[in-house]
């Protein structure tokens, strides 16, 4: 296996011989001014290497060999919270003073602690009701930021023809504006239902929880005409992990504990364009 060893900032010399050493792999290959990809790794060094990365916040990922990026399909990303830095939801909330309340919610359901996503995001759309809509616009012009990397990433994954999909428990007012600035290929998300431009505190349709991320994940895949092993799939929260399992590479970016440990890969430093750096 090759291990790829990725910095936020760039890597240090000093860093090489130890990992190297640490990883007992054979040597260790330049990517870039951040990166370094040692051969012929043992992966039972892994408990070191958490130790060692954790301590100098370094991210790692073992990667086959020889593989290369254009040999997968589909990129299919989660939208809070991994393509972008903010839970819409709970800056939403913050329009009527509701965002600590709304916020507490999430983020126990993104660990995993609310075992049933449909509820929570019923509960969390409850507290809206009454809020002018125009508060979605505020909400994406005043506060939603891409996550680093992510313009590269995505321009990266393009060129070597992946298509993309971002597939999401948030809302479709979000999903189909960054569909449209981003050129991504498909998206997937909730609807809140609007009556005389304000929020009614309800969701229409059918609810975008953890089985319907992962079954958007088969069906678009199965429209590109390719196996799910050939999607890679980035998420943060526990609802993410059903469509993760789908793929054939799951990326944890910036994740809950659960979502680390279930994941081939986890960027806890480096942006989402540390996936180009892995092949």
């Amino acid at each position: 296996m090759n291990l790829v060893i990725q910095s936020p900032a760039p890597l240090s010399v000093d860093h090489h011989k130890t990992l190297v050493a640490l990883a007992r792999g054979s040597h260790a290959t330049v990517v870039d001014a951040t990166a370094i990809r040692i051969a012929d790794a043992d992966v039972a060094q892994r408990p070191d290497l958490d130790v060692y990365c954790g301590t100098h916040r370094l991210d790692y990922a073992f990667v086959e060999a020889g593989r290369q990026l254009h040999e997968f399909g589909l990129v299919a990303m989660d939208m809070d919270s991994t393509l972008i830095t903010i839970e819409c939801i709970d800056e939403i909330a913050d329009f009527c003073g509701l965002k600590a309340e709304v916020a507490a919610i999430t983020e126990a359901a993104m660990r995993g602690e609310i075992k049933d996503f449909n509820e929570s995001l019923t509960r969390r759309v409850a507290l809206l009701k009454g809020l002018d809509a125009s508060a979605l616009e505020r909400v994406y012009e005043e506060r939603l930021q891409l996550s680093p990397g992510a313009e590269r990433m995505l321009a990266g994954a393009k060129e070597a023809g992946l298509k993309t999909l971002l597939v999401s428990g948030g809302f479709n007012f979000f999903t189909e504006k960054l569909k449209a600035r981003l050129g991504l290929d498909f998206t997937r998300a909730n609807m809140l239902e609007i009556v005389d431009g304000k929020l009614t505190g309800k969701v229409l349709g059918e609810i975008v929880n953890a089985d319907v991320k992962a079954r958007t994940l088969r069906e678009t895949c199965a429209q590109l005409h390719i196996e799910p092993f050939r999607a890679i799939a980035m998420g943060d929260g526990s609802n993410d992990l059903k469509m993760m399992a789908e793929a054939g590479l799951s990326v944890a970016f910036r994740a809950k504990p659960v979502v680390r440990e279930a994941a081939n890969v986890a960027f806890n430093y480096v942006g989402l364009d540390g996936l180009l750096r892995l092949f």
